[in-house]
């Protein structure tokens, strides 16, 4: 394999950085520091062609990934979870966050295009452009009466995660806990059955990553749409209940949904722990279980770039070639390649967004 292969991934944190550090934003996203996972100029470099840039608001006093991390080096484990953020302090955060975007395509109008369907996305990615899709992980800035949520659409919302572990008024969340279960707690709120139903309706695309069982099975039995988790692993393999196990492959595969790798080492890791030094094996095994389970026409990438601890052999956007060179060795050929890279997140997003 010598040719670029150009990939769409489903989940990244760096709006986080650029909301995180406004001082040093145009050294994180047109500069080449190096530092975090992404830039401008390694993603053009790596084949990035598009994807989902989340909005992640925060727990008041969250300390650094690092810290964070820390506390997964050792299992078994259990990471306290934050109290639910009222959305009065998440909504300002969170417009701050769609504003980087913003920002992001007006400092490299070029480079660089936000997209609200599936179509924009091809339209970019045929002119060159890296395509942006606006997400958000935890919807506490939407409130509980949604009006938020027409708003949020058109600034270009097309990607919804109802909660991110944490509680909100819509659900609940899985713990940062191994070994674990994603069978805890209950399932959606009325508030939270409603808002599936809005974003059926407006055509906004919901994320089952960060989910507990539970709430899972709401989606899963309400929503006309396909079901997807934009940045998740196997069960089997890492019994962490941020992963998928069995049963929820099988629904997503009912769905004709999708899943995205999640590149996090403690999500890919059989001990659930974050440290960097593996190889790139366990990545191949969760790939292939996903493949056996869901079909090659619906697994891609969900790297989690700049919200989480990569293996060694991939550090930043650059490793992905690499990913793609140790698939290729075990095995896969380049139309797979390619359908994992690209395609089949391109296909989901037309079965799952109106524009």
């Amino acid at each position: 394999m010598s040719d670029l292969i150009r990939f769409f991934d489903g989940h990244n944190d760096l709006l986080l950085r650029l909301y995180s550090a406004p001082e040093k934003r145009e050294e994180i996203w047109l500069g080449s520091s190096g530092a975090g996972h992404l830039d401008l100029q390694r993603m053009k470099r790596a084949g990035f062609a598009g994807g989902l840039f989340a909005i992640y608001v925060p727990s008041p006093g969250e300390g650094s990934m690092a810290d964070f991390m820390a506390l997964m080096a050792h299992a078994p484990f259990e990471v306290p979870l934050p109290p639910p953020i009222p959305h009065e302090k998440a909504q300002p955060v969170a417009l701050g966050m769609a504003g980087q975007l913003y920002w992001m395509e007006r400092a490299a109008p070029d480079d660089f295009a936000i997209c609200r369907s599936a179509a924009a996305v091809r339209a970019a990615l045929d002119a060159g452009r890296i395509a942006g899709v606006m997400h958000m992980e935890g919807a506490e800035a939407i409130g509980p009466d949604l009006d938020a949520l027409y708003l949020f659409h058109a600034l270009g919302l097309r990607s919804l995660g109802p909660v991110w572990s944490r509680p909100t008024v819509f659900g609940h969340g899985v713990p940062f806990k191994f070994p674990g279960d994603p069978d805890i707690g209950p399932g959606l709120t009325d508030r939270g059955k409603e808002l599936v139903r809005l974003c059926n309706q407006l055509g906004i695309m919901i994320d089952l990553s960060h989910m507990n069982r539970a709430g899972f099975d709401d989606v899963a039995r309400l929503s006309t749409a396909p079901l997807v988790a934009t940045h998740s692993n196997v069960h089997a393999l890492c019994r962490t209940p941020r992963n998928l196990t069995d049963r929820q492959l099988a629904q997503i595969r009912e769905s004709s949904g999708m899943v995205g790798l999640n590149f996090s080492t403690s999500f890919l890791r059989a001990d659930g722990m974050a440290a960097t030094d593996m190889t790139l094996d366990p990545m191949l095994r969760h790939m292939d279980y996903l493949i056996e389970k869901l079909g090659e026409d619906h697994v891609g990438l969900g790297s989690d770039f700049d919200g989480c601890t990569l293996p060694d052999p991939i550090k930043d956007v650059t490793g992905v070639p690499t990913l793609f060179r140790a698939l290729a060795d075990h095995g896969y050929d380049n139309a797979l390649l390619v359908k994992l890279a690209r395609d089949n997140w391109l296909d989901c997003l037309d079965r799952s967004l109106k524009g």
